[in-house]
Parts: C-alpha cells; sequence; structure tokens
C-alpha cells in the first residue's frame, strides 16, 4: 500500500488549513479530475473514531492519531485519501468533550463536514443507543434543511460547477459495538433494525429527513478486537450507490466547504452554548438585533458580504428614540410605484436662504421626485391634517446596529442657516446683518396685512421724510401700515379695529392720537403675529453670529453628526485636529474630515441636502444618489 497520511483540513476555530483547490489535490494524492466520494466519522469523544477510520479504510494503520490520554487525540477536521476505494476519509473532533476554548464554532463544525460528506458513520460503543445520538442526528438533518441547503444551491451557481451539489443530504450508518448487551433488532426477528431506529427517533420527536437513509450496522466483540468486515461491506454498498448523490472531482469539494466555512462562521457567544440543541439556529444566523424591537435577523451569517440587508420575521415597532417610521408617496403607490418619501427642511427646487425663509413660515414639506411637494405641515393657520391621512403611507422598520437609522432632514434647519451665514462670511468683507434684514424684509412683505404699504415701496419715513439707509430698521404703524422710523414710532396703543386686540402694539405719533382709523381684514393679522415671532426668532439665531461659530455648532449639528469632541482626526488621512488644521462634517456620513480630503460638493438627498454641500472623498466616490 502507498504511504497514505492524514492533513489538517479546517482547524478548531473554523479556519481552512488548505490554500486552495489545487493544494487539496495535492494533499490528497489524487488526480485533478478524479471522482470521489467523501465518507465521515463522528460521535462522542474517546469512542474510539479514529481507530474505526484506521482499521475500516488503511488496514489498521495509523493513518488518524490515535491515543491512550484522556486528552482527545483529534482536534478540528483531518482528512486523508483512501488509495483502495478512492474516497475522501474525514475523521472529526469528538462530541461532549471536556468544555474548551471555542466550543460553539467546533459543534457548528461538524455540521459544515456533514454537508459535504456523502456517507456519515455515526460510531457509537455504548451497550445501549443513547438519546444522544438520536438528537444529534436530528438536530443536524433540521440545520440542514434550513440553513445549508440554500447555500450549497447558491455555490453552484456562483462557482459554476458542473456537478450539481446535492441538497439531499449524506446516508447515515449507524456502527455500534456492544459487549453485554444484545445487538438492536436480534431479539425481535419481525422487525428490521432500521424500523426500530425510526421508531426510537419518533418518540423523541425527531425526524431525520434531510438524510437519503439511516442504516444500523452492529458487532457484539466478546473478545476484542472489533470486527469492522461487516461496517466495511455496508459502506461498500452505499459507495457503489450513485442514485442520490453522485462522486465529484477533489475541487468541487473543496469549493464546497469552503463556501460553507465563509458564510458560517464567527465567534459564538457562551450564552448560546447552554441551549438544549446541538445546532440552535444562534450558529448559523446573523447574530444582528433589532435595536427598536429586539428581533434578531433571520438572514444567514455574513449575508451583508452579498450586499443583503438585514431582515426580520416579524414586523417592527414604532420607537420614538430611533424614529423608524418611513413615508412612501401614497399616489406613486397606486400607480404601482413604492416611492420613499422624506421630511424635508425646503423643496430641492428653493435656494438655501429662500427654502429657510419658507421653512420658518411654513413648515418642513414632503417632497416626491414624481409628484414634487405634496405636503407642507403649516400650509394653512388651521385644520392642516397630518399626512398620514392625506398624501403618504406609512411603515415601520426594523433599526439594525451600524444603520444609518431614519433622521428626518428638518433636524439640519440650523447647520443650514450656519452653512449659510459661513457661506456669505466668505463672499462679502463685513458680515453684518444684511443677510438677515434680506430675509426679514422678504418675509415681512410676505405675511404684511393688506394695508401695509411693502418694505420694497418705503424709501423714507413717513413722518420725518428722512431717508432709510441700508442698516435701518423699518417700522409698521399697525394702525395706518405706512413705514416709520424708530423715533417716528415709539408709541403704542389698542388697535381692536384693525384686528391686534386690546394688546397695546406700535404706532406711529399721528395715529395715537387719532383713533378712527377704520377696520381692515383680520385674518392677515394673524399671519402678521406668527410672522413677527418667526423674525424674532430669526434675529436670535443671527445674532448668534456675534457669538464664536464654534460655540452653537454642536447645539445646531444635525443627530448624525459625530460630535467634534469626539473626533480627533480626519476620518481620511488621519491628520490630527489641530487650531490651524479645522474640523468639517461630512454631509453624507457625518464623519470629521479635513479641508483638504473634503473637496467635493454634492447634494445628499437622503440627508436633506438637496443642494451641493460638503462630502467627504470616500463619499464622494460612492455611486449613485447619496
Amino acid at each position: 500500500m502507498d504511504i497514505v497520511c492524514s492533513f489538517l483540513l479546517v482547524d478548531d476555530r473554523e479556519e481552512m488549513q488548505v490554500k486552495n483547490d489545487e493544494d487539496f489535490v495535492s494533499r490528497l494524492g489524487c488526480r485533478p479530475d478524479e471522482l470521489l466520494k467523501v465518507v465521515s466519522i463522528f460521535g462522542n469523544t474517546g469512542e474510539g473514531k479514529s481507530h474505526t477510520l484506521n482499521h475500516t479504510f488503511f488496514l489498521g494503520r495509523e493513518v488518524f492519531k490515535t491515543s491512550p490520554t484522556q486528552e482527545s487525540c483529534t482536534v478540528g477536521v483531518w482528512a486523508a485519501m483512501d488509495p483502495v476505494h478512492r474516497v475522501v476519509v474525514i475523521d472529526t473532533e469528538g462530541l461532549l468533550g471536556a468544555a474548551g476554548a471555542n466550543q460553539g464554532q467546533r459543534t457548528r463544525l461538524l455540521l459544515k463536514v456533514l454537508a459535504v460528506s456523502d456517507l456519515v458513520i455515526y460510531r457509537t460503543h455504548a451497550d445501549r443507543l443513547h438519546d444522544d445520538l438520536f438528537k444529534f442526528l436530528g438536530d443536524a438533518s433540521d440545520a440542514y434543511l434550513k440553513h445549508f441547503t440554500r447555500e450549497l444551491k447558491a455555490t453552484t451557481a456562483r462557482c459554476g460547477l458542473d456537478v450539481p451539489l446535492s441538497t439531499l443530504g449524506p446516508a447515515v450508518v449507524i456502527f455500534h459495538e456492544t459487549v453485554h448487551t444484545k445487538l438492536l433488532g436480534s431479539d425481535k426477528p419481525s422487525e428490521s433494525a432500521e424500523r426500530l431506529l425510526q421508531e426510537r427517533f419518533r418518540k423523541l420527536g425527531l425526524f431525520p429527513e434531510a438524510f437519503s437513509s439511516v442504516q444500523y450496522r452492529g458487532t457484539r466483540t466478546y473478545n476484542p478486537p472489533t470486527d469492522f468486515s461487516g461496517l466495511l461491506r455496508t459502506l461498500e454498498q452505499q459507495l457503489n450507490n450513485n442514485t442520490t448523490r453522485s462522486p465529484r472531482t477533489a475541487a468541487v469539494i473543496h469549493k464546497a466547504l469552503q463556501a460553507l466555512s465563509e458564510r458560517f462562521s464567527g465567534d459564538i457567544t457562551d450564552e448560546h452554548l447552554a441551549c438544549n440543541c446541538f445546532f440552535p439556529d444562534e450558529y448559523f444566523t446573523c447574530s444582528s438585533i433589532c435595536l427598536s424591537c429586539g428581533s434578531s435577523c433571520k438572514n444567514s451569517m455574513n449575508h451583508l458580504r452579498e450586499e443583503t440587508e438585514h431582515d426580520a420575521k416579524h414586523r417592527c415597532r414604532y420607537s420614538a428614540q430611533y424614529d423608524n417610521r418611513i413615508y412612501t408617496c401614497k399616489s406613486c403607490y397606486e400607480r404601482g410605484k413604492e416611492v420613499i418619501v422624506v421630511p424635508k427642511t425646503t423643496a430641492s427646487s428653493d435656494s438655501p436662504w429662500f427654502g429657510l425663509a419658507i421653512y420658518a413660515w411654513s413648515g418642513y414639506v414632503i417632497e416626491c421626485p414624481n409628484c414634487a411637494v405634496i405636503y407642507r405641515s403649516r400650509q394653512y393657520w388651521y385644520g392642516n391634517q397630518d399626512p398620514v391621512d392625506t398624501v403618504v403611507r406609512t411603515e415601520i422598520q426594523h433599526i439594525w446596529p451600524g444603520s444609518d437609522g431614519f433622521l428626518k432632514d428638518n433636524n439640519n434647519a440650523a447647520q443650514r442657516l450656519l452653512d449659510g451665514v459661513n457661506y456669505i462670511s466668505q463672499s462679502v468683507s463685513e458680515l453684518s446683518v444684511k443677510p438677515a434684514k434680506a430675509v426679514t424684509s422678504w418675509l415681512t412683505d410676505q405675511i404684511a396685512p393688506a394695508y401695509w404699504k411693502p418694505n420694497s415701496l418705503i424709501l423714507a419715513c413717513h413722518t420725518c421724510s428722512e431717508a432709510f439707509q441700508p442698516n435701518d430698521t423699518k417700522h409698521h404703524c399697525r394702525a395706518c401700515g405706512e413705514g416709520f422710523c424708530d423715533a417716528c414710532s415709539s408709541k403704542s396703543r389698542p388697535v381692536p379695529e384693525r384686528g391686534w386686540g386690546l394688546a397695546p402694539v406700535r404706532v406711529c405719533d399721528a395715529c395715537f392720537h387719532n383713533r378712527g382709523i377704520s377696520t381692515g381684514t383680520r385674518g392677515t393679522l394673524i399671519a402678521r403675529k406668527v410672522g413677527e415671532a418667526v423674525q424674532s426668532t430669526l434675529g436670535a439665531v443671527v445674532g448668534a453670529i456675534d457669538i464664536p461659530l464654534g460655540l452653537v455648532k454642536d447645539a445646531a449639528r444635525p443627530a448624525y453628526w459625530v460630535p467634534d469632541q469626539d473626533i480627533q482626526a480626519c476620518c481620511e488621512c488621519q491628520r490630527e485636529f489641530t487650531p490651524r488644521l479645522s474640523i468639517h462634517h461630512c454631509r453624507a456620513c457625518g464623519q470629521g474630515v479635513c479641508d483638504e480630503c473634503s473637496p467635493e460638493r454634492r447634494a445628499v438627498p437622503s440627508r436633506g441636502w438637496d443642494h451641493p454641500v460638503r462630502v467627504c472623498n470616500a463619499c464622494h466616490q460612492k455611486p449613485g444618489e447619496l
């Protein structure tokens, strides 16, 4: 017989120890085009699995290491080539051994070996068949059908294999060696051993449906050594049967095992080890948990590598903390399209300053790329309906760790204002309050009562005729509606005839003494009162310009931005930030970046930035819409 040596195929951390297909073929010592089958062995530690393989396939030579000590002699998965039967023989680590590191990963590794095997030997030396044997095979069958069948099909398609990887599991041979007890079925000639095995599975509520067959082969050892001839004959019959599983090349076997190792890998927490199951779902499914409802992801491990998003079996529930409600345009949905819309500060057609003023006046907007603006939160002074009742459909989505969440873009209104102020301050030598004046004048004219004279037509004070300068403030008398300077409109009195109620409001000197002004339209007065509050708010925000912007930046920043105090270095070039190297934020990812690493500008509609804004180089290079 040729010299045959076993080699480590996969270690106890589930890491492949064979580099590639060619290396696997070389270590087996077979031809690249030779068609092979795989035989593997399972069982509890100390049952003599390695000894069984050596005497069954290699005439008793110690191809697989054995040891008389208490420690397990097989750690990981070892493989060798049987030169007589031309099969790949795989030895595995024993079950129920002493607890050690990576226990969960070692158990999961067994199922990967089972999945690529054509024939499985379950070795037991107990006088009676224990429940753990049936439990192992039953759990292995369930896990195989639930997690491995789909992956084996995907591997066939992904690797372009000529020989399809069978979705039907291997044949199982239970090799039972007794000393003092009779073999299964020997005292019941009318019933086959296989029938008794199926009855035992049924009583335990287990159904090994994944396996093509489950056979029993027993031997009673009155005097050593053990007789393995009966086991060999059973194995030879199964190996010659190609009706359910066909032989394949060593490269295909290696590709299948490698695909399963890459898909089902990663650490297993100790809390799953106490599970009353050999192969719990947590060994094979994604470990991510929804932050909103606590549901586990139902997809297989490492599914993100194939750009498959997280998903869960159950619907999520709304969480105010994560605001995980998304909107879709109802009109588009009725036309067969599902278009996600986001509440935004401004419409995409509005300029930054113009849109900000509209936001202060009309509230946030919901804009559909197909239907334009479909909703404004303060479109009317009363009777505004909830968008859910009118223009959008809602859906609650899961929040997975590391996701961007569902931040509404109206959270960046304050930052938009600071961005606008920064832009203007860089463009003019003296900022002053001109931008605020422009916004205030425009806003005043938009919401002024009908009897007020427009700001654009007021060139001088109506009383003293002194011309207004660019920095002068124009005031309107609430009684006559003319424009006045501050000195000529310092009086106040109630003007109920104009709809201002009984509270004193600004009037000019002439109207202070003349109370015979005719009544105007009250509806516009409501708008004006709200507008004055808006102007006060704008004035307070613009007043913040007199404070160093750094002091208000954190208060204004959107929620997804990384706080300045948590940023030590540029996320791109890793240069440490100093007083001379300023921190900027990418509007897409929210990370801190230096100016040199964020020279590009792109719109980020998903974050509410419809106009080109600062983005880091990494986000700029992303294809599609940000």
